[in-house]
């Protein structure tokens, strides 16, 4: 077998695996909606539990950090009375 069959074969078990890993997250991501839908229907709000997963991903000081920006912001747009003090 020469160099480049080698690498052709290399190159089309890439390929598939990949399009197998494509097709394993559109499976998970129409799991995902089936799941904010259940939860939808029990009253719960998908956009703000979108959010609650985003800022779970964060560590602590980074997610205080942005909600302290958070608070100046909305102070100085007028949005909020003081920001809070720490």
């Amino acid at each position: 077998m020469g160099q480049s069959t080698i690498a052709r074969e290399k190159l089309k078990a890439y390929i598939e695996r990949i399009e197998r890993l494509e097709e394993e997250r559109k499976a998970i991501g129409a799991d995902m909606r089936d799941v904010y839908d259940q939860a939808k229907a029990d009253g719960f709000d998908a956009t703000v539990m979108r959010q609650v997963i985003r800022l779970r991903k964060q560590d602590t000081i980074e997610r205080q950090e942005q909600e302290t920006l958070l608070d100046i912001y909305k102070h100085a747009l007028g949005m909020i009375g003081q920001p809070q003090e720490e």
